[in-house]
């Protein structure tokens, strides 16, 4: 549970560096990259803890499968609330697919 919510935490910070600054882009695209690079540091502060933990019980793919999944819901979180993207029934088919991703990854 502890790798979950560390990758959960991360990669809210992760999709914030990556997209967040397409709120501003009135500013210099120096200044939010260095926002960007800033805000990444504390994607990683998250992220290695949660691979080493997550290493303790689960293979290399196996982490990288769930951090996949669990990107997609923080993405899916933040392109609705921060940039009200629509809901499209493609793009709910190509997240059951991930998530089937993660079924295969974990129980076989």
């Amino acid at each position: 549970m502890k790798t979950v919510i560390l990758l959960t935490i991360s990669n809210a910070f992760m999709n914030l560096a990556w997209y967040g600054h397409l709120k501003f882009k009135d500013q210099p695209l120096w200044l939010v990259i260095l926002a960007s690079w800033f805000v990444a540091l504390f994607e990683y502060i998250f992220q290695v803890p949660a691979n080493r933990i997550g290493s303790q019980q689960w293979s290399v793919p196996q982490l990288k499968v769930l951090q996949e999944c669990i990107t997609l819901v923080v993405f899916t979180v933040i392109a609705f609330a921060l940039f009200r993207s629509p809901m499209k029934w493609n793009y709910l088919v190509s997240y059951l697919f991930i998530v089937g991703a993660v079924y295969f990854a974990f129980k076989f």
